[in-house]
């Protein structure tokens, strides 16, 4: 029997090469929401990934600097300035709570995908599954025994 008998098949490419190619060389990726998601989660995700891109940024500091010289060329007055700072810190408040949701959650998926990864693999400790939710002096403890680990692999002090 040959080699190429022997091999097991491979799993066919779920993109083919130029679809491969053109992803490779986009800047960001595609926005996709999960429907499993909440509405109110969906609407978070959407808004944070709409925030987050560079021409939403620019459009931001363009308005609060036409903003700044409209106030200076009317004279600052007062509810301007408190209408500006109101909007400001609304907006602000909002985003805080936006990118608290969507981070937990991608944070949390990452930490299961690394769970998973600890636990399907045969010579990692599976004491560290989950070790996020363990008591302080437990991290601690587990922190010092992975540093001796590194300093005995190479050689000497960490």
């Amino acid at each position: 029997m040959t080699d190429l008998a022997r091999r097991p098949p491979q799993a066919p490419s779920r993109t083919s090469p130029d679809r491969a190619s053109a992803a490779s060389h986009r800047t960001e990726p595609p926005v996709e929401v999960s429907p499993r998601l909440g509405l109110f989660s969906s609407i978070l995700h959407r808004v944070g990934d709409f925030t987050s891109k560079a021409g939403v940024a620019l459009t931001v500091a363009v308005a609060v600097a036409v903003f700044l010289v409209l106030l200076v060329r009317a004279g600052a007055p007062q509810d301007w300035q408190v209408a500006f700072a109101t909007g400001a810190s609304a907006v602000t408040l909002a985003m805080v709570f936006v990118l608290q949701h969507t981070q937990s959650r991608q944070q949390l998926a990452t930490q299961l995908k690394l769970d998973e990864l600890i636990r399907t693999s045969p010579r990692a400790d599976d004491l560290l599954v989950h070790v996020e939710s363990a008591a302080d002096d437990e991290l601690r403890s587990i922190e010092r025994d992975q540093l001796d680990h590194h300093s005995m692999l190479r050689g000497g002090p960490v």
